[in-house]
């Protein structure tokens, strides 16, 4: 008889684990509450849709903690990254997608693969204590119903944040009289991002703009708890009136062929799908109406024109105490035959979402089969993503991949016995090289296992 199991939510998390068990000859049953109903932020019916930003982030494997990450599941032979790399758009040095050509890929490639079953319908009861081992992989969107199921079966060990969505706008209304193509310090193609400046004038104006316009209301229940790496830009504004131009509108790194001004802050436009018809305003999440949003993005040189594809929004993310409430495996503590994977537990982003998705399918098979699963080792950037949902030692967050959450390496004895400090780019090189190394034994005992 076919062993099987069961996942609740077919976002990247839950992808993920299906494909890591069907490939090792497990059947799923995998719960999705879409066409019937959508969350807030979900529109489109295939699996895997991004909501936010259509980027996964750096794809350095050599000196960034998340590209390195992106090498590791590709090791891994991830499903979301073989997806990735086949629908990605330029954007420098960054791996964007089109998330609409992403999405029907993972979903086709899911579904071809003949052991997936898909069950539409919300699910809004907790897995029964005898039920399949099943993986919660809801994500930080969670239905009402079902995350207060969840809350009542882990005592209330739960938490939220907001997270905001940035505008997306067609190509076709950008003035290129007043934006140019170029990539921060020329890196990648110079047709990566748009680029609109703004003089001081025009920058202190855009703030007090943005201060003063309408913003959505939060509900009277509701208390912003906002993850720092993807505050609303009004939120950045009002920590200071210069703090955006250290943020999303730092104009380093490039130079306005318009005019011989240098520009006092810039506002870029990165590439959203792969016809490069959209372009999401880079690091412009935000909460105010739509019609406010139209008036202050418009006073931005170049886009005074500005024709909306998506306005920008803001949801509430959901995720649990990880630390007090899973194994080393992920399972639930208190019920075994759970397990949660994705942002649900804490991760951040849609690459951590995926690996710890990946790790979750790994488990998850090994469990089924009777074996005991090998925990990658903390110095890879995927089991140091597993250690942040184990740590107990501060108060839980969510937390993006980092290399603060790596072993630490000081330095190294050089040929002549002494100690050498390493720093800097030298420093960041050592933790991927290490990692990919002490990455590579772990899929050789795996293999061995």
């Amino acid at each position: 008889m076919t062993a099987t199991a069961n996942i609740i939510g077919a976002g990247l998390a839950g992808c993920e684990s299906a494909w890591q068990l069907a490939k090792r000859g497990i059947k799923v049953k995998l719960f999705e509450m879409k066409p019937q109903k959508f969350s807030p932020a979900h529109k489109n019916t295939d699996f895997a849709e991004l909501v936010c930003s259509n980027s996964l982030r750096a794809d350095d494997a050599e000196h960034n903690a998340v590209g390195l990450m992106h090498e590791e599941m590709r090791r891994f032979n991830s499903l979301i990254m073989q997806c990735a790399d086949a629908t990605k758009v330029p954007a420098g040095g960054a791996l964007a997608v089109d998330r609409n050509g992403f999405a029907h890929m993972v979903t086709e490639k899911l579904l071809a693969t003949n052991m997936v079953e898909v069950i539409s319908g919300e699910i809004t009861e907790f897995p029964a204590a005898d039920a399949p081992l099943t993986i919660i992989a809801t994500g930080p969107l969670t239905s009402a119903d079902f995350a207060n199921t969840i809350l009542e079966k882990v005592n209330h060990q739960a938490f939220s944040f907001y997270d905001a969505i940035a505008p997306v706008v067609y190509k076709e209304s950008i003035n290129f009289d007043k934006a140019w193509y170029q990539s921060r310090y020329d890196k990648g193609d110079k047709y990566d991002y748009i680029n609109c400046p703004l003089n001081k004038e025009q920058y202190y104006g855009f703030v007090n703009a943005l201060l003063a316009a309408e913003k959505m209301p939060f509900h009277d229940f509701e208390t912003p708890q906002y993850f720092d790496g993807c505050l609303p830009i009004e939120v950045m504004a009002e920590r200071g009136a210069d703090t955006l131009l250290f943020g999303p509108m730092k104009p380093v790194g490039l130079t306005n062929p318009h005019s011989m001004e240098k520009p006092y802050a810039v506002v870029q436009l990165r590439q959203d799908n792969k016809e490069d018809t959209l372009r999401n305003i880079v690091g412009f999440q935000t909460k105010m109406k739509y019609g406010a949003q139209q008036e202050v993005f418009r006073l931005i040189p170049g886009l005074e024109n500005a024709e909306f594809a998506r306005y920008g929004g803001i949801h509430k993310n959901t995720f649990i105490n990880s630390p007090l409430l899973l194994d080393e495996f992920l399972r639930l503590k208190s019920q075994p035959n759970v397990m949660f994977a994705g942002q649900i537990t804490g991760c951040e982003g849609y690459v951590e979402s995926a690996n710890v998705g990946m790790s979750a399918g790994y488990f998850a098979a090994c469990l089924i089969q009777g074996k005991t699963p090998l925990l990658p080792p903390q110095t890879t950037a995927t089991g140091a993503m597993l250690g942040h949902l184990k740590d107990t030692t501060a108060e839980y967050q969510p937390m993006n991949i980092n290399f603060g959450i790596f072993p630490t390496i000081q330095g190294e004895i050089t040929s002549s016995g002494k100690f050498r400090k390493i720093k800097g780019a030298d420093r960041k090189a050592a933790y991927c090289h290490r990692a990919l190394a002490d990455f590579a034994q772990w899929l050789q005992q795996i293999e061995n296992n």
